[in-house]
This record gives C-alpha cells, sequence and structure tokens, in this order.
C-alpha cells in the first residue's frame, strides 16, 4: 500500500486518542499534537464553506507518505486527532467559549495544539486559552501567514471577525507579531502596524528576499505560535477560500518558510479559511501539505 489510509474522519497518521500516554508528554520533549477541527464560519463576509475545511483537509491529508523525502525524514512526532469542536454556528461568544475549554484540555494533556478551521476569527479563542494556561505569552513571537492584515479594531461594526483577529490577538500582549504574505490592508491597518512595529513581509517582499526571510525566522528565539491563514496562496493554486486575493504566494515559497521553523518551541498552530467541500480540491491539498511539512519539522 503506497499510503497510509485508515480512517479519512482523522488527520493521516492520527493515533488513537485513548492511547495518550500523559505521563510522557508532561516529562519528555518529543513533540506531540492535538488535533481539533472548528466547522464554523458565521463571521465569513464573503465565500463561506470554511465550516467544511476541517473535512476536506483531512481528507486530503490521506495523500501524503509518512516519509518527507525532502527533509529526509519519517513524521516521528505523535498526532492525537480529537474530530471537530461542536460549534454553535451564528454565535462567536458560545463557539470560542467551547474552542477555549477544549484547547485548555489539549494542552492539560501535554499536547500542542493544531487546529483546523473555519474562519480565521477562531484563532483568537485559541490564543486565549493558551495565555491562560501557564504560558508566559509575553515571551511568544505571533508569525501570521496571510494574504490580509486583520488588524482592523472593527469590522462591519464587529469586534470579532475574520478581519480583526490579529488586532485582537495584538491586544494580548505578545511579544512580537511577525505577518507574512500579505498584500491587502485598510490604511488604518497599515498605519497600525507601522505604529506598533507590526513587523510586514509582503508578497512581493517574499518574491524579491525570500532567503532573507528565511534567515530572519530561523534567528527567532523564544516560543512561536502560527496562524496560517490558506489565503496566502495565490488563488491559482488555493481558489476555494473565504476571501481570495491575486498575487500570492506559491507552494514552494510556503513550504521553504515553514521548514525556517525546525527547531522552534511551537505552542499551538491553526490553519483556517479552506472553503472547499469537494474531494481532490488543489486548496484543501495545499493546506493539508501545510500541515504535513509543519508535523515533518
Amino acid at each position: 500500500m503506497l499510503f497510509y489510509t485508515e480512517n479519512v474522519s482523522k488527520f493521516a497518521f492520527s493515533i488513537e486518542t485513548s492511547n495518550i500516554d500523559v505521563e510522557s508528554s508532561n516529562q519528555d520533549d518529543k513533540k506531540r499534537f492535538g488535533i481539533v477541527g472548528v466547522p464554523f464560519d458565521s463571521t465569513t463576509s464573503y465565500m463561506p464553506g470554511a465550516r467544511f475545511g476541517p473535512r476536506s483537509v483531512r481528507e486530503a491529508s490521506y495523500n501524503f507518505e509518512r516519509y518527507n523525502l525532502i527533509l529526509d525524514k519519517n513524521i516521528n512526532t505523535d498526532i492525537y486527532d480529537f474530530g471537530d469542536l461542536e460549534v454553535v454556528h451564528g454565535n462567536f461568544e458560545k463557539t470560542c467559549s467551547n474552542l477555549e475549554q477544549t484547547i485548555t484540555e489539549i494542552l492539560e494533556l501535554g499536547l500542542i495544539p493544531l487546529t483546523i478551521g473555519g474562519d480565521h476569527s477562531i484563532s483568537c479563542c485559541i490564543l486565549k486559552a493558551i495565555n491562560k494556561n501557564d504560558l508566559n505569552f509575553s515571551d511568544t513571537t505571533i508569525i501570521h501567514f496571510d494574504a490580509h492584515s486583520d488588524l482592523r479594531d472593527l469590522y462591519m461594526d464587529e469586534k470579532y471577525s475574520h478581519a480583526t483577529v490579529m488586532r485582537r490577538i495584538f491586544e494580548m500582549n505578545p511579544k512580537q507579531i511577525i505577518q507574512i504574505g500579505v498584500r491587502s490592508s485598510s490604511e488604518e491597518e497599515a498605519i497600525f502596524a507601522r505604529e506598533n512595529n507590526v513587523k510586514i513581509y509582503t508578497s512581493h517582499d517574499v518574491d524579491e528576499k525570500l532567503g532573507d526571510i528565511s534567515k530572519f525566522l530561523k534567528k527567532i528565539e523564544g516560543p512561536i505560535y502560527v496562524t496560517f491563514d490558506i489565503d496566502i496562496l495565490d488563488p491559482a493554486f488555493a481558489p476555494s477560500v473565504g476571501t481570495p486575493s491575486p498575487c500570492g504566494l506559491n507552494p514552494k515559497q510556503i513550504e521553504k518558510l515553514i521548514y525556517s521553523l525546525k527547531n522552534k518551541k511551537i505552542v499551538g498552530f491553526d490553519l483556517v479559511e479552506v472553503s472547499s467541500n469537494k474531494i481532490g480540491d488543489i486548496t484543501s491539498v495545499n493546506a493539508a501539505k501545510t500541515i504535513y511539512d509543519f508535523l515533518s519539522l
């Protein structure tokens, strides 16, 4: 059998959750991930469908071997997929509360939360839980891959939205926010970023200075959290997203940037905004590949 295929309701290479060794998780340095899907897209403002993202990405994950040829290594981390969160469609506050509780439980098991969305608003809830649970959040660098800044204070008079998520995360006072691939921003967001030392590498910067950006990421010290909006990719590679934006990155650039995070202390990862319900959709395949590369680190 060429591919690892067992249960497409779980991400590939997952171990049964009943086999979690909590004692080992709390004692050794091996990375162990707890996956949860969040099928919530109630703050989407353009193309709905991100609620189907977790299932589509999981299905696409079975296209990859355990052995990563580029890194010349097998995935050797433990991966536990807990399935999908019980969301309350149309109600961000209740869904966020459920997600915070779930992420807290994953952290208590000694696992690193890996979340599949869902629209980008969910990242705020994940980081709220991490911030509350025995982590010095002021030492954490947030690495934000996205076509959009998501730094608006309000969007359509809403405080919590896919378009305001990074502003809410900024208000939690992390060490630094680094945005990569941005090519869409309001003037308000651009001014806010400049005045508050939010570091932005635009998509044009990635084209022209990919090597320099990769070196910069390698030099980051301390814990990191990665939030990855799949619309960072050009619509040619990811058409099924909530808010597509032309002139984006390509999968090889993403691969190199993800590999730049090797050996970092990772406290969490989320991938959001996959709006596909079709088997074999290129958006889901590229999203699953990004998670696969992350797990291969």
